[in-house]
């Protein structure tokens, strides 16, 4: 009771009696420029704008001059004329609250449910820093996932980061929505940044389904939004997550998509007048992908770990281009969906053999890298002849390792597609099994 007083309280206290106004000077290629505003306004302030036939437009502060302030609208400035007024508002205060466990949210703490929600008691910086590095703890125990490879070939750690590289349409939100079911977490929250608006819906009832919404909060901002609100769905989202970690608590940080968040920035810059360098993005856009990952991660000491995964659409299976780049250098792992394994129907279709996890070896104990290491070399020898092996061009016998390969293929490929809810161990005494099938006896 005295919680939902304070947070009542609190959103009273945030309305304001007066409001500042200014005034359309100019349009410049979707900008807008006003007057009036130069000595009140902060970089991240909300506008509406009154057009002359009653409708509103909202916006952001984007650029700030002792004359004017450019304002980045919503949408397309349909109707906007010069003089139209236009009504300043601070930047929304974001401060989540445990109670916003199970609940849909948008990037400003508003629902998106259709239910009534109130804010936290204290107010969240969206770009916090990260805990300092000589005080954060070092990445935690291996965490089970209810999947036979990422319980062994492809161990994730808490407070890990790892980056999920897919194509689209390969299945990468439902393995997302699956690592949200099965991992083990205290809180999940998942961000959809740019997602399509039936798809939120879809994945929130059916894809995570009741049971993944009981520790979960999903922050959504959907494809129609504007650029400034796609990009601030990531930060607010790991705003929360930060919430939870304070508390202690292991958190599963969830985005989806972090290229969708590239290109909002990229929006967003070129508006603002930054050239684009990068195949098209900003060079801005490096510091931005490296902050938001680096704020996930081991806590500091009294603190919970954001365990993150960071999803990537790779255009054509490219995992040279620029954000998916970047992100391998700056994650402690990467998991790879190809989308020919997905054809053949093995799903999650994770590409193992171009797939790292990067708390290796420190993750598993010596017998269990012991198997790891067999299980890639018979990948790496059955993959190089493959195309023999296809063509009727193998005779047995010839090569121990490849013959033992092949024999342990169907098996191991059938292994990587299944899931394995009775954790860590069994998934790892079913591969050695395979092991000692294919002739690799321990």
């Amino acid at each position: 009771m005295t919680a939902d007083l304070n947070a009542l309280t609190q959103e009273i206290a945030s309305k304001r009696l007066s409001t500042p106004v200014g005034r359309v000077t100019g349009i410049t290629g979707g900008v807008i420029e006003i007057s009036g505003l130069g000595n009140t306004a902060r970089i991240g302030d909300r506008l509406v704008l009154k057009r002359q036939d009653g409708d509103e437009l909202s916006g952001e502060v984007m650029m700030i001059n002792m004359n004017y302030v450019s304002m980045l609208p919503d949408t397309a400035p349909n109707r906007v004329a010069i003089k139209d007024p236009v009504l300043l508002y601070p930047t929304p205060e974001f401060a989540p609250d445990d109670r916003w466990i199970g609940r849909v949210i948008d990037p400003f703490g508003a629902p998106l449910d259709g239910n009534p929600m109130l804010r936290g008691g204290a107010s969240r910086d969206l770009m916090a820093p990260p805990p300092r590095a000589a005080e954060r703890k070092p990445l935690g125990a291996r965490l089970p996932t209810g999947m036979s490879v990422l319980n062994t070939i492809l161990p994730i750690v808490c407070g890990q980061r790892v980056g999920l590289f897919a194509g689209s349409g390969v299945g990468k939100s439902t393995l997302l929505a699956q690592l949200a079911q099965n991992m083990d977490a205290d809180v999940v929250v998942m961000a959809l940044i740019g997602e399509r608006g039936r798809e939120v819906k879809h994945f929130v009832d059916h894809v995570l389904g009741p049971e993944g919404m009981k520790r979960s909060v999903v922050v959504a901002a959907t494809s129609d939004q504007s650029a400034l609100v796609r990009r601030r769905c990531a930060w607010s989202a790991m705003a929360v997550a930060e919430h939870f970690r304070d508390q202690g608590k292991n958190v599963l940080f969830l985005a989806d998509s972090v290229t969708r968040f590239a290109e909002a920035h990229r929006e967003i810059a070129v508006a603002s007048g930054e050239a684009p360098a990068l195949r098209g993005y900003p060079p801005s856009v490096t510091p931005l992908i490296t902050g938001l990952c680096e704020r996930a991660g081991p806590g500091a000491e009294g603190q919970g770990d954001i365990t993150a995964v960071f999803s990537v659409l790779v255009a054509g299976s490219d995992m040279d281009e620029p954000i998916a780049d970047i992100l391998r250098g700056v994650l402690d792992g990467h998991i790879v969906l190809n989308r020919e394994i997905a054809e053949r129907g093995r799903f999650p279709a994770i590409d193992v053999s171009r797939s790292v996890s990067r708390s290796l070896p420190a993750a598993a104990t010596p017998e269990e890298n012991e198997i790891i290491s067999d299980v890639r070399k018979y990948l790496g020898t059955y993959e190089q002849s493959e195309v023999m092996i296809r063509a009727g061009l193998y005779s047995e016998g010839s090569d121990v390792t490849l013959d033992q390969a092949v024999r342990i293929w169907p098996e191991l490929d059938s292994f990587f597609g299944k899931n394995d809810p009775e954790g860590i161990q069994n998934s790892f005494n079913r591969l050695n099994l395979m092991l000692r099938r294919a002739g690799k006896a321990r």
